[in-house]
């Protein structure tokens, strides 16, 4: 079943986010995360899924805070970098501290960074499923986002003459 079940959500296309937080002393955590959505606009919350005994998790739970860093299209070598485990994976892309939890924002792999505060937690098979009320968001440079699907990166930009990202209109549209 759990070959199955991997070959399933392998071929479901998502989008590529690195979730990031302070370790105190330690410095800044961060893992490339797929598991992720919107979970309430008002209040803005979402949510992320982050494994069991990660360094990662554990920065999370411990400030109270983390990042999520939505990727671009052109950093496909970032999420890599991130799921890799490298130890000096922070010295090799740039970043500054975010909002008042102070988690890593990768301004150049992002398109669009929140800051969220640990609202609750959900222990559930080999993961946590962490809620997080969004404190603050801020819109970078890029107008294209990462997808996982496959087991490949993709890129998915607006196609000529579509609206730019937020112009809808206040009605949903």
């Amino acid at each position: 079943m759990d070959i199955e079940f991997r070959d399933m959500m392998a071929s479901f296309p998502t989008g590529v986010s690195v979730v990031t937080a302070r370790d105190g002393s330690a410095g800044p955590r961060g893992m490339t995360c797929s598991s992720l959505c919107s979970l309430s606009v008002n209040p803005p919350t979402l949510l992320t899924c982050l494994r069991s005994g990660s360094p990662t998790l554990r920065a999370v739970l411990d400030s109270g805070a983390f990042a999520v860093n939505l990727l671009h299209g052109e950093a496909g070598w970032v999420a890599a970098l991130f799921a890799s485990g490298a130890p000096d994976r922070f010295e090799r892309v740039a970043w500054r501290p975010f909002g008042r939890g102070r988690s890593p924002a990768l301004v150049e792999a992002a398109h669009a960074v929140a800051e969220c505060a640990v609202e609750r937690t959900h222990p559930s098979g080999d993961h946590v499923i962490v809620v997080g009320a969004v404190r603050s968001v801020e819109r970078l440079r890029h107008e294209s986002a990462l997808l996982y699907g496959f087991r490949r990166y993709s890129e998915l930009a607006p196609s000529p003459g579509e609206p730019a990202v937020g112009a809808l209109s206040e009605q949903g549209g």
